[in-house]
Protein backbone atom coordinates (compact mmCIF):
# COMPACT_ATOMS: atom_id res chain seq x y z
CA UNK A 1 0.00 0.00 0.00
CA UNK A 2 1.60 3.45 -1.09
CA UNK A 3 1.86 6.37 1.44
CA UNK A 4 0.17 9.71 -0.01
CA UNK A 5 2.51 12.40 -1.38
CA UNK A 6 3.32 14.63 1.07
CA UNK A 7 2.44 18.07 -0.10
CA UNK A 8 4.65 21.37 0.44
CA UNK A 9 3.26 24.31 2.38
CA UNK A 10 4.24 27.28 -0.27
CA UNK A 11 6.84 29.81 0.74
CA UNK A 12 5.76 32.36 2.80
CA UNK A 13 5.94 36.29 1.45
CA UNK A 14 8.21 38.37 3.27
CA UNK A 15 6.85 40.84 5.51
CA UNK A 16 6.23 44.31 4.32
CA UNK A 17 7.81 47.04 6.03
CA UNK A 18 4.38 49.39 5.94
CA UNK A 19 5.92 53.03 6.23
CA UNK A 20 4.47 56.42 5.28
CA UNK A 21 7.68 57.56 4.08
CA UNK A 22 6.80 58.93 0.69
CA UNK A 23 8.67 57.19 -2.13
CA UNK A 24 12.06 58.80 -3.83
CA UNK A 25 9.79 59.68 -7.16
CA UNK A 26 7.11 60.82 -5.04
CA UNK A 27 9.38 62.93 -3.11
CA UNK A 28 10.79 64.05 -6.75
CA UNK A 29 8.17 64.70 -8.15
CA UNK A 30 6.68 67.21 -4.92
CA UNK A 31 10.03 69.05 -5.14
CA UNK A 32 9.29 69.96 -8.22
CA UNK A 33 5.57 70.87 -8.02
CA UNK A 34 7.04 72.95 -4.94
CA UNK A 35 9.57 74.88 -6.52
CA UNK A 36 7.33 75.98 -10.07
CA UNK A 37 4.68 76.78 -6.86
CA UNK A 38 6.97 78.93 -5.11
CA UNK A 39 8.85 80.69 -8.55
CA UNK A 40 5.96 82.85 -8.92
CA UNK A 41 5.81 84.14 -5.23
CA UNK A 42 9.76 85.02 -5.68
CA UNK A 43 9.29 86.38 -8.93
CA UNK A 44 6.81 88.99 -7.87
CA UNK A 45 8.55 89.64 -4.66
CA UNK A 46 11.85 90.67 -7.28
CA UNK A 47 9.31 92.70 -8.85
CA UNK A 48 7.68 94.32 -6.32
CA UNK A 49 10.95 95.31 -4.77
CA UNK A 50 12.66 96.18 -8.04
CA UNK A 51 9.90 98.51 -8.15
CA UNK A 52 9.85 99.82 -4.39
CA UNK A 53 13.81 100.43 -4.88
CA UNK A 54 13.53 102.77 -7.78
CA UNK A 55 10.18 104.43 -7.31
CA UNK A 56 11.07 105.24 -3.06
CA UNK A 57 13.30 108.99 -3.73
CA UNK A 58 9.59 109.35 -5.85
CA UNK A 59 7.63 108.88 -3.23
CA UNK A 60 9.95 110.16 -0.44
CA UNK A 61 10.07 113.92 -2.97
CA UNK A 62 6.04 113.97 -4.07
CA UNK A 63 4.31 112.44 -1.12
CA UNK A 64 0.47 111.99 -0.93
CA UNK A 65 1.00 114.55 -4.09
CA UNK A 66 1.63 111.94 -6.40
CA UNK A 67 -1.47 110.19 -5.83
CA UNK A 68 -3.89 113.31 -5.48
CA UNK A 69 -2.33 115.72 -8.48
CA UNK A 70 -2.55 115.32 -12.31
CA UNK A 71 0.34 117.15 -12.82
CA UNK A 72 3.29 115.65 -14.71
CA UNK A 73 6.75 118.10 -15.27
CA UNK A 74 10.37 117.18 -14.76
CA UNK A 75 12.28 120.29 -14.53
CA UNK A 76 16.01 120.83 -15.27
CA UNK A 77 18.24 123.44 -13.98
CA UNK A 78 20.42 125.87 -16.06
CA UNK A 79 23.29 123.47 -14.74
CA UNK A 80 21.82 120.41 -16.63
CA UNK A 81 20.59 118.93 -13.03
CA UNK A 82 17.38 117.32 -11.81
CA UNK A 83 15.63 120.19 -9.90
CA UNK A 84 13.46 118.10 -7.54
CA UNK A 85 11.74 121.50 -5.06
CA UNK A 86 10.26 122.46 -9.30
CA UNK A 87 9.51 119.21 -10.51
CA UNK A 88 5.99 117.51 -9.97
CA UNK A 89 5.03 114.11 -10.33
CA UNK A 90 1.22 113.09 -10.46
CA UNK A 91 -0.90 110.08 -11.52
CA UNK A 92 -4.60 111.04 -10.36
CA UNK A 93 -5.29 111.31 -13.55
CA UNK A 94 -4.41 108.52 -15.17
CA UNK A 95 -5.65 106.03 -11.87
CA UNK A 96 -8.56 107.55 -12.57
CA UNK A 97 -8.70 106.49 -16.17
CA UNK A 98 -7.61 103.29 -15.57
CA UNK A 99 -10.69 102.55 -13.35
CA UNK A 100 -12.70 104.53 -15.87
CA UNK A 101 -11.75 102.08 -18.76
CA UNK A 102 -11.41 98.94 -16.72
CA UNK A 103 -15.27 99.47 -15.64
CA UNK A 104 -16.40 100.10 -19.14
CA UNK A 105 -15.08 96.70 -20.48
CA UNK A 106 -16.45 94.51 -17.67
CA UNK A 107 -19.78 96.30 -18.00
CA UNK A 108 -19.74 95.66 -21.92
CA UNK A 109 -17.62 92.26 -21.89
CA UNK A 110 -18.78 90.17 -19.12
CA UNK A 111 -22.81 90.19 -20.10
CA UNK A 112 -21.45 88.84 -23.75
CA UNK A 113 -19.17 86.64 -22.14
CA UNK A 114 -20.95 84.94 -19.59
CA UNK A 115 -24.17 84.92 -22.06
CA UNK A 116 -22.17 83.03 -25.12
CA UNK A 117 -20.73 80.64 -22.47
CA UNK A 118 -24.29 79.58 -21.53
CA UNK A 119 -25.10 79.52 -24.86
CA UNK A 120 -21.63 77.02 -26.05
CA UNK A 121 -22.53 74.80 -22.89
CA UNK A 122 -26.40 74.26 -22.65
CA UNK A 123 -28.02 75.30 -26.50
CA UNK A 124 -25.34 75.12 -29.19
CA UNK A 125 -25.44 72.32 -31.90
CA UNK A 126 -21.99 70.17 -31.23
CA UNK A 127 -20.49 71.13 -34.82
CA UNK A 128 -21.26 74.96 -34.21
CA UNK A 129 -20.04 74.82 -30.47
CA UNK A 130 -16.59 73.17 -31.82
CA UNK A 131 -15.81 76.01 -34.27
CA UNK A 132 -16.99 79.05 -31.71
CA UNK A 133 -14.63 77.10 -28.60
CA UNK A 134 -12.13 77.20 -31.31
CA UNK A 135 -12.94 81.01 -32.90
CA UNK A 136 -12.68 81.91 -28.55
CA UNK A 137 -9.29 79.94 -27.67
CA UNK A 138 -7.71 81.80 -30.78
CA UNK A 139 -9.09 85.13 -29.41
CA UNK A 140 -7.46 84.85 -26.62
CA UNK A 141 -3.67 84.01 -27.54
CA UNK A 142 -4.14 87.39 -30.17
CA UNK A 143 -1.64 90.02 -29.16
CA UNK A 144 -3.02 92.88 -27.47
CA UNK A 145 -1.42 95.43 -30.68
CA UNK A 146 -3.75 93.53 -32.72
CA UNK A 147 -6.98 94.62 -31.25
CA UNK A 148 -5.03 98.44 -30.84
CA UNK A 149 -5.48 98.00 -34.52
CA UNK A 150 -8.74 97.17 -35.42
CA UNK A 151 -9.95 99.17 -32.76
CA UNK A 152 -8.13 102.23 -34.40
CA UNK A 153 -9.16 101.15 -38.00
CA UNK A 154 -12.55 99.48 -38.08
CA UNK A 155 -14.27 100.01 -34.67
CA UNK A 156 -13.82 104.10 -33.92
CA UNK A 157 -15.97 104.86 -37.01
CA UNK A 158 -19.04 102.67 -35.52
CA UNK A 159 -18.15 103.81 -32.03
CA UNK A 160 -18.22 107.36 -33.07
CA UNK A 161 -21.89 106.98 -34.20
CA UNK A 162 -23.17 105.33 -30.97
CA UNK A 163 -21.49 107.85 -28.98
CA UNK A 164 -22.99 110.52 -30.75
CA UNK A 165 -26.09 108.46 -29.98
CA UNK A 166 -25.66 108.40 -26.42
CA UNK A 167 -24.57 112.21 -25.69
CA UNK A 168 -27.91 113.07 -28.07
CA UNK A 169 -30.02 111.14 -25.86
CA UNK A 170 -28.33 110.73 -22.43
CA UNK A 171 -26.37 113.88 -22.41
CA UNK A 172 -28.31 114.94 -19.19
CA UNK A 173 -26.13 112.55 -17.29
CA UNK A 174 -22.33 113.82 -17.02
CA UNK A 175 -20.80 110.66 -17.82
CA UNK A 176 -21.91 110.79 -21.49
CA UNK A 177 -22.37 114.86 -21.79
CA UNK A 178 -19.95 116.00 -24.46
CA UNK A 179 -18.49 119.33 -23.37
CA UNK A 180 -16.62 119.88 -27.03
CA UNK A 181 -17.73 117.20 -30.28
CA UNK A 182 -14.68 115.18 -30.39
CA UNK A 183 -15.43 111.88 -29.93
CA UNK A 184 -12.77 110.09 -31.97
CA UNK A 185 -10.03 108.53 -29.60
CA UNK A 186 -12.25 108.89 -26.45
CA UNK A 187 -12.50 106.42 -23.15
CA UNK A 188 -15.81 104.73 -24.84
CA UNK A 189 -13.55 103.30 -27.25
CA UNK A 190 -10.51 102.38 -25.75
CA UNK A 191 -12.74 100.70 -23.35
CA UNK A 192 -14.99 98.99 -25.84
CA UNK A 193 -11.72 97.69 -27.30
CA UNK A 194 -10.76 96.45 -23.63
CA UNK A 195 -13.81 94.48 -23.62
CA UNK A 196 -13.33 92.90 -26.74
CA UNK A 197 -10.19 91.90 -25.38
CA UNK A 198 -11.37 90.44 -21.66
CA UNK A 199 -14.64 88.31 -23.84
CA UNK A 200 -12.41 85.26 -24.64
CA UNK A 201 -10.80 84.65 -20.93
CA UNK A 202 -14.22 85.29 -19.50
CA UNK A 203 -15.58 83.03 -21.84
CA UNK A 204 -13.76 80.18 -21.26
CA UNK A 205 -13.52 80.10 -18.10
CA UNK A 206 -17.48 80.76 -17.50
CA UNK A 207 -18.13 77.76 -19.62
CA UNK A 208 -15.46 75.60 -18.03
CA UNK A 209 -17.37 76.16 -15.12
CA UNK A 210 -21.08 75.77 -16.39
CA UNK A 211 -19.79 72.82 -18.01
CA UNK A 212 -19.03 71.10 -14.73
CA UNK A 213 -22.79 71.55 -13.65
CA UNK A 214 -24.13 68.47 -11.75
CA UNK A 215 -25.69 66.45 -14.08
CA UNK A 216 -28.33 64.70 -11.73
CA UNK A 217 -28.96 68.23 -10.04
CA UNK A 218 -29.76 69.03 -14.10
CA UNK A 219 -31.89 66.00 -14.55
CA UNK A 220 -33.70 66.83 -10.82
CA UNK A 221 -34.59 70.26 -11.89
CA UNK A 222 -36.38 69.08 -15.22
CA UNK A 223 -37.96 66.04 -13.11
CA UNK A 224 -39.29 68.49 -11.36
CA UNK A 225 -41.05 69.89 -14.45
CA UNK A 226 -38.49 72.96 -14.90
CA UNK A 227 -37.81 74.44 -17.92
CA UNK A 228 -34.05 75.32 -18.84
CA UNK A 229 -34.07 78.63 -18.00
CA UNK A 230 -35.51 77.38 -14.16
CA UNK A 231 -32.62 75.06 -14.62
CA UNK A 232 -29.70 77.50 -15.05
CA UNK A 233 -31.38 79.87 -12.69
CA UNK A 234 -31.58 77.09 -9.80
CA UNK A 235 -29.02 75.14 -10.57
CA UNK A 236 -26.37 76.54 -13.18
CA UNK A 237 -25.74 80.01 -11.75
CA UNK A 238 -25.71 78.99 -8.29
CA UNK A 239 -22.99 76.32 -9.08
CA UNK A 240 -21.23 78.85 -11.56
CA UNK A 241 -21.03 81.82 -9.35
CA UNK A 242 -17.31 81.50 -7.75
CA UNK A 243 -16.23 80.61 -11.14
CA UNK A 244 -17.93 83.59 -13.07
CA UNK A 245 -16.69 85.68 -10.51
CA UNK A 246 -12.79 84.49 -11.03
CA UNK A 247 -13.02 85.05 -14.56
CA UNK A 248 -14.80 88.62 -14.20
CA UNK A 249 -11.71 89.89 -12.10
CA UNK A 250 -8.78 87.91 -14.29
CA UNK A 251 -10.34 89.73 -16.94
CA UNK A 252 -10.27 93.02 -14.58
CA UNK A 253 -6.72 92.71 -14.42
CA UNK A 254 -5.86 92.49 -18.10
CA UNK A 255 -8.32 95.41 -18.61
CA UNK A 256 -6.57 97.25 -15.68
CA UNK A 257 -3.14 96.58 -16.96
CA UNK A 258 -3.47 96.87 -20.91
CA UNK A 259 -1.00 99.52 -22.32
CA UNK A 260 -0.64 99.02 -26.14
CA UNK A 261 -4.42 98.62 -26.97
CA UNK A 262 -5.36 101.40 -25.35
CA UNK A 263 -2.27 103.51 -26.17
CA UNK A 264 -3.26 102.91 -30.18
CA UNK A 265 -7.10 104.29 -29.50
CA UNK A 266 -7.15 106.78 -26.78
CA UNK A 267 -6.19 110.36 -27.02
CA UNK A 268 -3.42 110.46 -23.92
CA UNK A 269 -4.47 113.84 -22.39
CA UNK A 270 -2.97 114.62 -18.25
CA UNK A 271 -6.38 115.46 -17.08
CA UNK A 272 -9.00 113.98 -15.34
CA UNK A 273 -11.67 113.44 -18.20
CA UNK A 274 -15.43 112.34 -16.54
CA UNK A 275 -16.88 112.62 -20.07
CA UNK A 276 -16.73 108.86 -21.24
CA UNK A 277 -17.20 110.56 -24.85
CA UNK A 278 -14.39 113.09 -25.17
CA UNK A 279 -11.75 112.64 -26.71
CA UNK A 280 -9.21 112.74 -23.70
CA UNK A 281 -8.23 109.94 -21.44
CA UNK A 282 -5.42 108.04 -20.49
CA UNK A 283 -4.47 105.16 -18.11
CA UNK A 284 -1.30 104.15 -16.14
CA UNK A 285 0.16 101.83 -18.01
CA UNK A 286 -0.27 103.78 -21.60
CA UNK A 287 1.41 106.92 -19.80
CA UNK A 288 4.40 104.51 -18.70
CA UNK A 289 4.77 103.39 -22.82
CA UNK A 290 4.65 107.29 -23.94
CA UNK A 291 6.90 108.69 -21.44
CA UNK A 292 9.26 105.79 -21.13
CA UNK A 293 11.77 106.39 -24.17
CA UNK A 294 12.46 110.09 -23.61
CA UNK A 295 12.37 109.98 -19.75
CA UNK A 296 15.41 111.27 -18.03
CA UNK A 297 16.97 109.19 -15.40
CA UNK A 298 14.59 111.05 -12.43
CA UNK A 299 11.42 110.79 -14.43
CA UNK A 300 12.13 106.94 -15.24
CA UNK A 301 12.10 106.89 -11.10
CA UNK A 302 8.77 108.57 -11.39
CA UNK A 303 7.54 105.85 -13.68
CA UNK A 304 8.31 103.09 -11.37
CA UNK A 305 6.60 104.47 -8.91
CA UNK A 306 3.68 104.92 -11.04
CA UNK A 307 4.19 100.53 -12.04
CA UNK A 308 4.44 100.32 -8.35
CA UNK A 309 0.95 101.62 -7.57
CA UNK A 310 -0.53 99.75 -10.41
CA UNK A 311 1.42 96.68 -9.29
CA UNK A 312 -0.40 96.99 -5.64
CA UNK A 313 -3.85 98.04 -7.60
CA UNK A 314 -3.91 94.71 -9.16
CA UNK A 315 -2.94 93.06 -6.29
CA UNK A 316 -5.97 93.91 -4.35
CA UNK A 317 -8.06 92.91 -7.24
CA UNK A 318 -6.66 89.99 -7.29
CA UNK A 319 -7.39 89.95 -3.30
CA UNK A 320 -10.60 91.22 -3.67
CA UNK A 321 -11.43 87.96 -6.20
CA UNK A 322 -10.01 86.23 -3.80
CA UNK A 323 -12.00 86.38 -0.48
CA UNK A 324 -15.46 86.93 -3.21
CA UNK A 325 -15.14 83.43 -4.54
CA UNK A 326 -14.17 81.76 -1.12
CA UNK A 327 -17.17 83.38 0.12
CA UNK A 328 -19.69 82.89 -3.12
CA UNK A 329 -18.26 79.37 -3.61
CA UNK A 330 -19.54 77.80 -0.61
CA UNK A 331 -22.83 79.41 -0.34
CA UNK A 332 -23.22 78.40 -4.52
CA UNK A 333 -22.11 75.01 -4.07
Amino acid sequence: MSSAPVLEKPALPEKREITTRPRFSDRVFRGVVTTGGLSSLVILGLILLFLLYNGYDTFRQQGLHFLTSSQWQAVVSDSGKFDAVNSHFGIAAMLFGTLILATIAVIVGVPISVGAAIYLTFYAPQSIKKIMVTAIDLMAAFPSVLFGLWGFFVLEGSAEYWAKLLTKYFGWIPLFKLPEPYVSRSPFIAGLVLAIMIIPIVTSISREIFAQTPLDRMQAAYALGGTRFAMLRAVAFPYARSGIVGGVMLGLGRAMGETVAVYTVLNIVYQVNWHILFSAGGNVASMILLKFGEASPNEIKALMAAGLVLFILTLIVNSLANLIVSRTGKSGR
